[in-house]
């Protein structure tokens, strides 16, 4: 977390923290401190210490003899290569860390005065900083629930129409796998399939060993009493038994939902899981940090993220 601020100082709303970054001063401080908490700035390319700030230029050179001497505050984050300055980047990394249900490229586009192409392209390059990806194994009590994600026909261009789901079947929508465990965090990411061995493979692999898991009636998760105490809730028959339901993760659903079918429309399965990051990051931290903490905590994780436009349309990497 981020320390070079007093609390008083701290932007609290987005109103203040465009203000605040407005400032080329405060977005200085504030980088250099997220890159460099020790103080010491260090060459992006080689790491030398031996640099020298330009300030009318806004860049540091660096002594060492590399293809890339000079750089800026954006060099080795997300930002690099990007024309667009940090003070319009900050209030967008704010937005989408911040806002429940997302915020769309087009009011991006017309909040900054830029493309709706660019817009995209920014709110993809923060959602990959907002991927958090951990080795720790879910235990004590976990909800299992799957879900399908895919837009409406009716959303879609008659070209495409065709192709897309009909209905409201599974057939032309991502599988989608969420772990709950309870008073802890939400996992949830892509699945080919809801078969046994996609399922029970997921499973084993975020959850330990003898924790007590709660899923629906289906017949993939049947092996899941092999291994941890299994309580299953058949929705043809209840919702809840005691403390067997899935509804947490039913919420969270809700809650993911509502995002993509009213805020993003439409989402191709290609980009799913960077949707994914977002809402379940705003989700975990919805309580124990306030919005310049979720703020905070998505800039640090900046550093050696970047994503290229080709990157993101799957012309290559």
């Amino acid at each position: 977390m981020l320390t070079m601020m007093n609390t008083n100082d701290k932007p609290k709303t987005l109103l203040e923290a465009v203000n605040f970054f407005a400032d080329y001063e405060n977005c200085h401080k504030f980088m250099v401190n997220l890159r460099w908490p020790d103080g010491v700035v260090k060459c992006p390319t080689c790491g030398s210490e031996k640099l020298t700030y330009l300030e009318n230029a806004r860049l540091w050179k660096c002594y060492e003899k590399h293809a890339r001497p000079k750089f800026s505050l954006k060099v080795g984050t997300l930002f690099e290569d990007s024309p667009l300055p940090l003070p319009k980047w900050l209030p967008v990394v704010w937005m989408t860390a911040n806002c429940k249900n997302g915020i769309s490229s087009y009011e991006v586009a017309r909040a900054l005065g830029i493309t709706q192409k660019s817009a995209w392209f920014m709110l993809h390059r923060v959602r990959k900083a907002m991927h958090t990806q951990t080795f720790s194994m879910l235990d004590g009590e976990v909800e299992i629930d799957e879900t399908f994600m895919g837009g409406r026909s009716k959303n879609m261009h008659e070209s495409k129409r065709a192709n897309c789901i009909q209905g409201r079947g599974p057939q032309g929508k991502t599988a989608v796998l969420g772990f709950l465990q309870r008073g802890g965090r939400v996992r949830a990411g892509v699945v080919p399939d809801r078969r046994k061995n996609t399922l029970d493979l997921a499973v084993r692999e975020n959850v330990k060993r003898g924790t007590t898991v709660y899923t629906d009636a289906l017949q993939s998760y049947d092996d899941l009493r092999y291994g941890y105490t299994h309580e299953v809730i058949d929705h043809a028959i209840a919702y809840v038994r005691g403390r067997v339901h899935t509804n947490g993760l039913e919420n969270f659903w809700s809650l993911l939902k509502r995002t993509i079918k009213g805020t993003y429309v439409s989402v191709m399965p290609f980009h799913l899981h960077r949707y994914l990051d977002e809402q379940t990051l705003r989700y975990n931290m919805r309580e124990e940090l306030d919005d310049f903490g979720r703020f905070a905590f998505v800039l640090a994780h900046i550093v050696n993220r970047r994503l290229t436009y080709k990157q993101l349309i799957g012309e290559n990497g």
